[in-house]
């Protein structure tokens, strides 16, 4: 990593801070991931810009501050086993790796997929496996689930993914909302057959969709 590209992920990290992100880990975390892999060579120099960018497949790499705070309202830790609904860039992925025991993420874009594959492996990221596969059906062969992430905007929560969370105390974080309205960040936490939700951060993501996409 060049000099100005240290100097400008320290300054981030610094506004992470500054922001509220106080969990060291995922700070760490951030701090131990090269952003400016998961981005088009073209915006290397924004790479740790506090700023969504886009990426392949008309999808975006979130803003920073996202998912860090994410990150930090999922409550992970090593023991866990985690899943990723949108595997996008890869980015999230390679944060949430830094914290969990596995990652399993899903996305239904195959030219996304392929990449965020080759990058993990390229960074030794080797507790991440990936699926190409519709993400709103989760990963039931691997569930239950310690954590759930979804890293795009549902109308409501899926309920195919509520079913893959761990009985005792499983949280997933997932954006809600419509693209023509307020969306908010949830936290679920299942207890048996119920489910507390807690209202967060106001957001803006594109959309949880399903079915698979072969082409970019």
């Amino acid at each position: 990593m060049s000099a100005s590209l240290q100097e400008k992920k320290q300054r981030l990290l610094e506004i992470l801070r500054m922001e509220g992100i106080h969990d060291e880990k995922v700070l760490d975390a951030l701090g131990g991931i090269a952003r400016e892999k998961f981005i088009p060579d073209y915006l290397r120099q924004q790479a740790y810009e506090n700023a969504a960018l886009p990426i392949a497949s008309g999808q975006t790499i979130s803003q920073p501050l996202i998912v860090a705070y994410m990150t930090q309202e999922l409550m992970v830790d090593d023991r866990m086993k985690v899943l990723e609904v949108g595997t996008g860039s890869g980015y999230q992925g390679a944060v949430l790796s830094k914290l969990c025991r596995r990652l399993f993420t899903v996305e239904r874009h195959l030219p996304l997929m392929q990449r965020a594959d080759e990058l993990f492996r390229e960074l030794g990221l080797l507790n991440i496996t990936t699926l190409f596969g519709d993400g709103m059906k989760g990963w039931p062969e691997q569930a239950p689930f310690d954590r759930i992430m979804v890293t795009a905007a549902s109308d409501k929560v899926p309920e195919k993914l509520l079913e893959q969370l761990k009985e005792d105390g499983g949280i997933m974080v997932i954006p809600i909302g419509g693209q023509e309205e307020t969306q908010h960040i949830y936290r679920i936490t299942r207890r048996g057959d119920d489910y507390e939700t807690e209202i967060l951060l106001p957001v803006k993501f594109v959309p949880l969709l399903g079915g698979i996409v072969h082409d970019s």
